[in-house]
């Protein structure tokens, strides 16, 4: 996972099969003391940030090479044995789905959306009026909320009536470019800067497939190929594309288990 010292990169870390793992006011208190005594800890500048019911995000960046996952790393161990010991579930399972999530930004507008994106996670949701009146955001901390964390200075400068600027939605293709971000891990800056970090980095995992490019009309009529039963080697599947869509029609056909059918040719989950 990329984690270079100076670089921006947005983290995001959700509970269990997207359970809460925020219940009541304590507990978020609770984890936000838990984060001040990371960031003393560890040589990572925290710029914005935003804790959910059943998710957390931040906006870090790492003071030394490796300064972030030691962070984040340190944080969500902490935070499960505390949550634990406090709900007495030590040995009941996974308080996080697994290990946390990042992408790295550029530091130009692109970070400035990233921002928003955080700090408006509440208001999105519908769960406040206005972004700075969500207790558990880095607005409110900077608007000189109580809060035991220290907000780092920003890497780029903040844009002028960033309040308002926050309590606006992101326009629809900048909403889409983060949270596409988000679930690949794809870095997030313009088309130039993107193409060279995926290629420094070795994150051509994070490009688009070709079969993601299909029109809704053939991504709806793909059948996943569910796992075959005891072992089983193959899996029959009937699949049906449609013409119209100027694809061939697949017939019934012997594949992997756990392989995805699309446009005749499958490919490994």
């Amino acid at each position: 996972m990329l984690n270079e010292a100076g670089g921006i990169y947005h983290a995001l870390n959700r509970g269990n099969a997207r359970h809460d793992i925020f219940f009541k006011d304590a507990d978020f208190e609770a984890f936000e003391r838990i984060v001040a005594e990371g960031l003393e800890r560890c040589q990572v500048d925290l710029i914005c940030y935003q804790w959910m019911s059943n998710h957390w995000h931040m906006v870090l960046s790492p003071q030394v090479d490796g300064g972030m996952s030691e962070f984040v790393g340190w944080l969500t161990l902490t935070h499960t044995q505390r949550y634990h010991a406090h709900h007495g579930t030590t040995g009941y399972g996974h308080v996080y789905q697994g290990r946390y999530r990042s992408f790295p930004v550029q530091d130009d507008s692109h970070f400035h959306t990233v921002c928003r994106y955080v700090e408006r996670n509440a208001l999105t949701a519908n769960i406040v009026k206005r972004a700075e009146n969500y207790r558990w955001g880095s607005v409110y901390n900077w608007l000189g909320g109580e809060s035991p964390i220290e907000l780092s200075k920003w890497p780029v400068r903040r844009l002028p009536r960033w309040l308002d600027r926050v309590n606006e939605p992101l326009t629809g293709k900048e909403l889409k470019a983060v949270r596409h971000s988000v679930n690949r891990g794809k870095p997030y800056g313009d088309e130039k800067w993107t193409s060279v970090t995926i290629k420094k980095h070795g994150l051509e995992s994070t490009i688009d497939h070709a079969e993601d490019q299909r029109s809704p009309s053939v991504h709806n009529s793909v059948r996943y190929a569910r796992p075959c039963l005891g072992r089983q080697n193959a899996l029959m599947v009937a699949l049906r594309v449609s013409l119209s869509e100027g694809c061939h029609v697949c017939t019934t056909l012997a594949v992997p288990a756990r392989a995805r059918l699309t446009f005749g040719r499958y490919r490994s989950l």
